[in-house]
C-alpha cells in the first residue's frame, strides 16, 4: 500500500510501522521524548529568564512542529515565536543544498533567537540559518534540537541545548518523516534492516 502505513505487533512488543517500502521499528517512547525536553527546557528558562526582551523562538518546519509545541509548554519566560521554512533533504538523502523556502519576515536586528530545530546531522542547514540571522543583525543565536548527531556533525557553532544524542540511525516519527510520512508518530522509530 503506497500511501498508507500499517502498524504491527512484535513478539517482543516493539511497534513496527511500513512507510511506503520501509519498515520501522519502535526505538524512543514519547515518554523518554518529554523527560529530556524537560530537562532543556529547564536550561533555556534558567538562561533567558531575565532577558531584557522576549527572546524569539525559531521553530524550522516541517520537522521541528511536534519538538517546538512540547518545549513551548515548558517554557516559563516571556518569547515571541516565528517559523522558517528550509529544505535539505529529497526522500531520505541530503542534497547538500540548502533552500529557503519560507523565510523570515519580521525585524530581527538586536533580538536574541533561538533555533528549535528536529535533527541537527552535518550541520548545512543550522550553518546557512545562522549565517543569515546573523545577516540580520541578531544579538545572539542559540540552537535547541531534539536529536543531534554528533558523530556526524561538521560545524562549528555549538549546537547549546540538544535533548537527545543519537547515532547514525535513520529515525521517523515526533515530526520526523520519510517522504512526508510518519511525522505524527508520537514516538520514535528507527529504520529495520530486512
Amino acid at each position: 500500500m503506497p500511501y498508507g502505513r500499517t502498524i504491527i505487533m512484535t513478539t517482543a512488543t516493539k511497534k513496527r510501522v511500513s512507510l511506503y517500502d520501509k519498515t520501522f521499528e519502535e526505538m524512543i517512547p514519547f515518554e523518554e521524548l518529554d523527560r529530556h525536553i524537560a530537562r532543556i527546557a529547564e536550561r533555556i528558562n534558567r538562561d533567558y529568564s531575565n532577558s531584557s526582551q522576549p527572546p524569539i523562538m525559531l521553530a524550522v518546519l516541517n520537522g521541528s512542529f511536534m519538538f517546538m509545541g512540547d518545549l513551548m509548554k515548558k517554557i516559563t519566560f516571556n518569547c515571541e515565536v516565528q517559523f522558517i521554512k528550509i529544505a535539505s533533504y529529497d526522500g531520505g538523502h541530503s542534497t547538500g543544498k540548502v533552500h529557503e523556502l519560507i523565510g523570515l519576515n519580521s525585524p530581527l536586528e538586536g533580538r536574541d533567537i533561538i533555533v528549535v530545530e528536529d535533527i541537527v546531522e552535518t550541520g548545512n542547514s543550522i550553518s546557512h540559518l545562522i549565517s543569515l540571522l546573523q545577516n540580520k543583525g541578531v544579538a545572539s543565536v542559540a540552537v535547541a534540537t531534539m536529536f543531534y548527531k554528533p558523530a556526524l556533525y561538521n560545524k562549528e557553532f555549538e549546537i547549546k541545548y540538544p535533548a537527545m544524542e543519537i547515532g547514525n540511525d535513520f529515525i521517523v516519527g515526533y515530526g520526523l518523516d520519510y517522504k512526508q510520512q510518519g511525522r505524527n508518530l508520537k514516538d520514535i522509530y528507527v529504520i529495520v534492516n530486512e
